[in-house]
């Protein structure tokens, strides 16, 4: 019962404290000064073919782009 008394202390002290500080990371992140353009470009992305299709050729081109982009990192 030890062990378990250790941790239950533990994750009732640091463990919430670290977790507030991942929030307050996140929440900072996300409402850094240069994420303005990025957070408009990802609003507004379901109107960008809005006066026309998009064409399969462009539609390959961003999957490709897109894959690209994921072997990268």
């Amino acid at each position: 019962m030890q062990t378990y008394s250790l941790l239950r202390e533990f994750a009732d002290s640091w463990v919430l404290l670290f977790l507030t500080l991942v929030f307050l990371g996140v929440f900072a992140w996300a409402w850094r000064p240069g994420s303005r353009a990025t957070h408009d470009d990802i609003a507004n992305s379901i109107f960008r073919h809005d006066k026309k299709p998009a064409d399969d050729n462009e539609v390959r081109a961003q999957r490709a782009s897109g894959l690209r982009q994921a072997e990268e990192a």
